[in-house]
């Protein structure tokens, strides 16, 4: 899988600038850029989609990059400006380090910032869930499943992501004074691979953890899966975040707790609106504090034909 997604955007890169450079002769483009490639953002697809049938005087376009690396998603957005996209919201990797980077990016092009926010550079606005308050739902998850307290090891794909740390030190706020603890969290840097291994390396090196987190959306599959393949699936207790099938599909058998569930395909609805507002000299959609909080929600078990029902229609857009 890795090596097709790889050519694939080996090829996109190749035709990026040709095809894009043609499309700005006509149409402004708005580009929507992922932090690697994971089922999480076909919502926002979808939401793109959904968008583009709302704005037929822009072009408007979702990206991944070819690895969950800073240099890469910085390359694939030069790329983007120099075909002459107009304007960006992005997932950024690693915020902390790419502040310059960001800062000339949004010199060159209007931009936004999602999923995980980049607030010491100069982008125009952040769309996205509060990621404390996630943290604090997961928490809440945690202490209703675990009366008795417990010990819980986190899993995630980028360490230095802010969306990473604000879910971590929301979690940790909201286990205050229980007794539950998040004694650590492990990273993948958004390989599946690595995600699974982290996972049934914990469980022989920590054999006294009660308690698993997902927090991003893959890694809480494969804790499903590597529980599973262990024999010990209900015997953890299982935390998570989003809304992966096999997530869903845990938490209806009862062998995952409940998700924190976020709204990619309203980041990305909204915000190709946003942005068309914005470049046409509207700023009203802009808040003073440059900050639009989707909520996030909690789902359980009771909670997920009636979700899943929603994901669909969303996805087929009836």
């Amino acid at each position: 899988m890795k090596t097709i997604i790889t050519a694939v955007f080996a090829t996109t890169t190749l035709l990026l600038g040709t095809s894009l450079a043609t499309q700005a002769q006509d149409k402004p483009t708005l580009a929507f850029v992922v932090n690697g490639a994971s089922d999480f953002w076909k919502a926002a697809e979808a939401g793109v989609r959904k968008a583009q049938a709302e704005l037929p005087a822009y072009n408007l376009t979702l990206k991944y990059p070819e690895q969950a690396a800073v240099a890469i998603q910085q390359r694939l957005m030069d790329d983007l400006v120099a075909a002459g996209v107009k304007a960006i919201m992005v997932s950024a990797v690693d915020p902390k380090t790419s502040t310059e980077a960001l800062n000339k990016l949004a010199s060159q092009t209007t931009l936004f910032t999602t999923d995980s926010d980049a607030p010491q550079t100069n982008r125009i606005a952040y769309i996205g869930s509060s990621n404390v308050d996630a943290g604090k739902q997961a928490a809440e998850i945690a202490k209703k499943a675990m009366p008795n307290g417990g010990k819980c090891l986190g899993f995630v794909g980028l360490l230095g992501a802010d969306n990473a740390k604000e879910r971590i030190q929301g979690m940790k706020d909201g286990l205050s004074g229980s007794k539950i603890e998040l004694v650590d969290v492990r990273g993948d840097d958004i390989d599946q691979t690595r995600a699974k291994a982290n996972v049934q390396d914990a469980l022989v090196a920590n054999p006294n953890i009660t308690c698993m987190v997902g927090f991003y959306s893959y890694n809480t599959p494969r804790i499903y899966e590597a529980l599973r393949d262990a024999g010990k699936l209900g015997q953890i207790t299982v935390v998570g975040f989003d809304d992966d099938p096999i997530t869903l599909g845990g938490i209806k058998e009862g062998t995952i707790a409940a998700t924190v569930v976020q709204q990619p395909y309203e980041w990305a609805y909204q915000g190709m609106k946003l942005m068309a507002a914005y470049l046409k000299g509207d700023k009203s959609g802009i808040p003073a504090n440059k900050l639009i909080i989707v909520p996030t929600k909690i789902i359980a078990k009771g909670d997920v034909d009636a979700y899943a029902a929603n994901l669909k229609a969303m996805a087929t857009g009836k």
